[in-house]
């Protein structure tokens, strides 16, 4: 456990500092949850959601998988975005996918990788229904433009879940988007620009 020292005392110092900063911050924050968007992005440690928006603790519900997918049969994502539609009530699906995803350019190459290949192999779809768009390209530009592609095909995901079209019946107030991350640059883009 002392590998997992330094973690325990990062932790005493955020949390002596936003105390200083803000006495009350912990109990307020213990006491209500009330985000107006739900996070669905790659589980990547270089995309962290709330530090590259800005957002504080409670601002943002945050749900993560490899290569942000929503998968249809995935009770983990559907359970998520229903407790953040139905309860929670938010009013923005975001749908973030970043430059340089392992998992897209995984789903890419023909090498096996295990488990995580039935995982990649919605990726692969992404890919065998966009082939026009993508063939001819070179690596990298094949990349970056899965990576879009495949947030686009997220955001679909989303739409078409009963969660999602129930609440636009109920009419709702909610909307959702596909956004890309730079890790170059640190900037978000939204992909319906």
């Amino acid at each position: 456990m002392k590998t997992l020292k330094p973690l325990f005392d990062n932790n005493l110092a955020w949390a002596t500092a936003v105390k200083n900063q803000d006495p009350t911050f912990f109990t307020r924050l213990s006491k209500q949850q009330s985000p107006e968007y739900l996070w669905i992005g790659c589980a990547d440690s270089r995309a962290p959601a709330t530090q590259i928006t800005g957002m504080q603790s409670g601002e943002l519900f945050v749900h993560r998988n490899i290569a942000n997918l929503v998968v249809h049969t995935d009770l983990n994502a559907l359970s998520v975005i229903q407790y953040a539609v139905e309860v929670l009530k938010v009013k923005h699906i975001i749908v973030c996918g970043h430059y340089g995803c392992g998992g897209v350019e995984a789903a890419l190459g023909n090498q096996e990788h295990g488990l995580i290949d039935n995982w990649l192999r919605h990726v692969k779809d992404v890919i065998r229904l966009h082939a026009d768009e993508l063939d001819g390209l070179e690596h990298d530009e094949q990349w970056d433009l899965l990576c879009e592609l495949n947030v686009k095909e997220q955001v679909t995901n989303v739409c078409n879940t009963t969660i999602v079209q129930n609440a636009w019946k109920q009419e709702q107030e909610l909307f959702v988007h596909g956004w890309i991350y730079n890790l170059e640059d640190g900037l978000l883009r939204d992909l319906a620009d």
